[in-house]
């Protein structure tokens, strides 16, 4: 591969980057998209001669065929879902009229392109079910276009909204026109690596231009702020959430009251200190998951009348578990926590007294509860490592869970097991870590094991279901997935764990699990593949250039690499949270140290 004679000076110290030439856009660079296509060649020759790469392509193939049902929501009594029959490229989203009424297909995304690369990115029905916005994202792009649908008709509006990203859309009360964040179109040729900067949010009014959208909050004095807003369930208030690229997930909190034509937005919690998730209203009564004075979660009542913090009234306290989300549902809070890195539900009232606890299916991952407060009914979806998913229909007053959709395809479950093992990392902390493998597992160091793992901006790995991971039990493959400092598995201090300074302790964990695997007998250095995607694709790039002794192959799938540059590109300034900057002469040398 071609180098340049490339060298930076960061702190005084001098830094070669010999590849910097790689950095151009494969899309404006001929240069570059050669060099990709001579490296594709090798990689799929290498495959192509692997004996048993056909057999694994056809039982991949017949197991891929299933039906993929996402958890249902509804608006003014139609109900909405996204569905996949099986090997078709993007899902197609129905919606259903009335429970009484077969679904029909509003939006397939697979007759938008030739090569079925473009998405539907996200979608917002009015409130009154007649107008749908929707979000499209082109060959997995960033950058989505919003337009409008008559639900009923199935005709396109004119209105076309562009330069959208990392937004949703939010519809005023009288379904006029709704809020949405943008960004100002990029100078030619700086799309996909400029910086996003200057973040505003837009009201757009239907059936006018873009041009015309009134912008509603916007702060050219912080460039590197991003903003998304919400309407209250009762259409009063507008909710603006901005954030840093310097402080990650926690956030600052605006509101203002659509009531008032000429009031402005006032901050409601402010200071970049801590997470402020919205979970619902009841008329002036803002309802938060919050890790303010506690790492862990807990949710609070903030009445916009007297919000100053020691007015607020705690109604779910900090538990034991992580509280990973709140929804607010026929007048009940559906807490969903984590325990050990699984599911567990709880339900509470309106003051925060416990009414009844979900049974779930043993460890597994629970997803879904959507609604409005004055909703009867919500859905949820189970899944778990060798259960591909089950959607129930949830009555919030009797608490009966009545199953809606099972996912079937050609996959035992009852061979498989599932166990959950602790390890102790290098500076003595005790990490949690998922096994899964064919029952009757023999401890002979013979298994071929995939270690994979994410470790990182408060994500947590979950039980999940994948076809790969059943085609992989069949051939007798273990998998291996540790819950890393730097996830979410534990509350804040379990991510703050993994970050910044700290970051080597997420690479010491996942080390340390390998270490496991083998002093335990699973499988050995030659039998291990390491993998782990985007934050994931970093720590594999880490632990393959610290521990290469310890793994036969590396799969690190679009990774963050260059730890010194990559806060200068598209979204990497909101990564800064986690893994500090080249900019801080500290935080040089602890990047330097591991930057694969």
């Amino acid at each position: 591969t071609k180098t340049v004679a490339q060298v930076d000076t960061y702190h005084g110290v001098e830094v070669a980057d010999p590849y910097r030439w790689l950095e151009q856009d494969v899309r404006e660079a001929p240069e570059v998209a050669a060099w990709v296509a001579a490296e594709n060649a090798v990689t799929f020759d290498y495959l192509g001669r692997i004996p048993e790469r056909a057999a694994i392509r056809e039982r991949l193939a017949a197991l891929w065929n299933y039906e993929r049902v996402s958890v249902p929501f509804r608006a003014a009594g139609r109900t909405f879902f996204v569905r996949n029959d099986g090997l078709q490229n993007q899902a197609v989203l129905w919606v259903q009229d009335s429970l009484a009424t077969p679904p029909r297909v509003l939006l397939d995304p697979n007759g938008w392109s030739a090569d079925g690369t473009v998405a539907l990115a996200g979608l917002a029905p009015d409130h009154g079910g007649r107008r749908l916005a929707y979000g499209v994202a082109e060959a997995g792009s960033d950058w989505n276009t919003w337009r409008v649908l008559d639900i009923e008709t199935g005709e396109l509006l004119p209105d076309e909204l562009k330069w959208i990203k990392f937004s949703g859309a939010s519809w005023t009360p009288d379904d006029r026109g709704f809020f949405y964040s943008r960004y100002p179109e990029p100078e030619p040729g700086t799309a996909y690596q400029g910086l996003q900067l200057n973040q505003y949010l837009c009201y757009h009014r239907l059936g006018t231009p873009q041009a015309d959208d009134l912008v509603v909050f916007e702060r050219p004095d912080h460039p590197d702020w991003a903003v998304d807003s919400v309407v209250t369930e009762d259409g009063r208030y507008l909710l603006i959430f901005v954030f840093s690229a310097a402080t990650g997930d926690r956030n600052d909190v605006y509101v203002r009251d659509l009531t008032e034509p000429y009031a402005g937005a006032r901050q409601l919690l402010g200071g970049f200190a801590h997470e402020y998730g919205f979970v619902g209203s009841d008329g002036p009564h803002l309802f938060f998951l919050t890790d303010r004075e506690a790492p862990r979660r807990r949710l609070v009542a903030i009445d916009l009348r007297h919000p100053e913090p020691e007015a607020w009234r705690e109604l779910i306290p900090q538990a034991k578990g992580t509280l990973e989300s709140v929804s607010w549902v026929g007048r009940l809070f559906i807490a969903t926590y984590l325990e050990d890195a699984t599911s567990r539900v709880r339900l509470f009232d309106r003051n925060g007294q416990h009414v009844r606890d979900l049974a779930l299916g043993g460890l597994g991952s629970v997803s879904g509860f959507p609604g409005r407060g004055d909703d009867t009914e919500t859905f949820y979806a189970f899944t778990s490592f060798t259960e591909p998913g089950v959607i129930y229909r949830y009555d919030l007053a009797t608490g009966e869970s009545r199953e809606y959709h099972r996912t079937r395809l050609a996959f035992d479950p009852a061979s498989a097991a599932v166990e959950q093992v602790f390890f102790t990392s290098k500076d003595g902390t005790r990490v949690p870590m998922f096994l899964v493998h064919r029952k009757g597992l023999e401890r002979d160091g013979s298994h071929p094991t995939l270690l994979y793992g994410y470790g990182g901006f408060n994500v947590s790995l979950t039980p999940f279901f994948s076809v790969t991971l059943a085609v992989w039990l069949e051939m007798g493959g273990v998998l291996a997935i540790p819950n890393l400092r730097g996830g979410g598995e534990y509350g804040e201090e379990w991510h703050r764990a993994g970050t910044k300074l700290a970051k080597q302790n997420t690479f010491d964990d996942f080390i340390a699990a390998a270490e496991w695997l083998v002093a335990n007998r699973i499988t050995r250095p030659e039998r291990l593949a390491i993998q782990g995607g985007s934050n994931g694709g970093l720590l594999v790039g880490a632990a393959m250039t610290q521990r290469p002794d310890l793994f036969a192959v590396a799969l690190p799938q679009v990774g963050v690499m260059d730890m010194l540059r990559f806060h200068r590109f598209t979204a990497g300034q909101f990564w800064v949270d986690d893994y500090g900057s080249a900019d801080d002469p500290e935080e040089f040398r602890v990047l330097r140290s591991y930057s694969p």
